[in-house]
């Protein structure tokens, strides 16, 4: 069956590791990794396996070139495009928010505004960007994206545990108080960016906040098979498979490895620290078909996930073979 492939919501690659993406994508396969138990699998980038790509980031600049290959070869895909405007300290290695508009407009204009979910994601809530602050700098984005794009998905940050390490270690370096707001204040806050939106023909939904959906609010789908299926009509639906809590989106392969990203945004869950990632992102081989790994790293899964999948045809084989029952006898054969 045709699979999603996230591109990727662990890391950046259309901003970090275009070019090595698009060597995977020549390839027509690409080597990744399972988070949850490190598990080294292989998956197939052929256009005919291929249901659609999905792809995130906070700068798709360096990708256009690439995106216009992608396009030739009639390949389905819906872009995350997160613009926050957030200050420069708490995001230190992003493009401005007008470099990243414009880019955004170019991915428009190639594709449609139905193409790309903005995400004003994540809403940081500190004593430097508090209510007013969000309020006049989503009001300042939307209305330069209006016509652009057609949906906003956002959400509150949410302090997982190595998350709130990283804020907890900003504030004391920087003398920058954080506040996680009460749910009445997240909903007031949320309502207001709504009544923005509405004035620029932009639709809101809430990513993993079930308690702001109202009758102007929706449950996002950041991968969202119905709207692939409306953009591309031989795109199907798929099935939902939840990332997280309150997750709605459509089952997809996520090809990235986290601690690879170098934009060094605090409230960034895919990363335990910016070093970390910045050494990953240096020591980088575009030749290798696991992000984050040497070649020969590579190779050697490669070559061991394919003995697997030996062993494992063998292995079916196998068992058809003794489950086949011998063919009953008649009774002119007992004679």
């Amino acid at each position: 069956m045709k699979k999603i492939i996230s591109v990727s919501r662990r890391t950046d690659i259309p901003a970090f590791y275009a070019k090595w993406f698009m060597q995977r994508f020549d390839a027509g396969y690409v080597g990744w990794e399972n988070p949850f138990g490190g598990q080294k699998i292989k998956t197939s980038l052929k256009p005919d396996d291929v249901m659609a790509f999905v792809f995130w980031s906070k700068n798709f600049r360096p990708f256009l070139p690439e995106l216009k290959k992608i396009k030739e070869q009639n390949i389905p895909v819906m872009f995350n495009y997160t613009i926050t405007g957030l200050p420069h300290e708490f995001e230190c290695n992003l493009v401005p928010p007008d470099d990243a508009m414009d880019s955004l407009k170019e991915i428009s204009r190639i594709y449609s505004p139905g193409h790309i979910n903005w995400r004003y994601d994540t809403i940081v809530i500190s004593n430097i960007t508090n209510e007013n602050y969000h309020i006049k700098t989503f009001q300042r984005l939307a209305e330069n994206l209006k016509g652009y794009v057609t949906r906003c998905y956002f959400s509150f940050a949410i302090m997982y545990g190595k998350v709130e390490r990283n804020f907890n270690k900003f504030a004391l370096e920087n003398k920058i108080k954080f506040y996680d707001p009460k749910e009445e204040e997240r909903i007031k806050l949320a309502n207001k960016l709504a009544d923005i939106a509405q004035k620029y023909d932009i639709e809101m939904y809430t990513c993993c906040g079930d308690y702001l959906i109202n009758d102007r609010i929706k449950k996002a789908h950041c991968i969202d098979g119905d709207i692939l299926e409306k953009l591309y009509p031989d795109c199907h639906k798929g099935s939902i498979k939840p990332t997280r809590k309150e997750c709605g989106c459509t089952e997809s392969t996520d090809i990235g490895k986290y601690d690879t990203c170098p934009h060094g945004c605090i409230y960034c869950y895919a990363n335990i620290n910016k070093e970390q990632a910045m050494k990953s992102h240096k020591e980088h081989d575009p030749s290798s078909a696991f992000l984050g790994y040497t070649k020969e790293e590579s190779n050697k899964y490669l070559v061991e996930i394919e003995e697997k999948e030996k062993a494992k045809g063998l292995h079916q084989k196998q068992s058809k073979s003794s489950n086949k029952q011998p063919a009953k006898k008649s009774q002119l054969d007992l004679f």
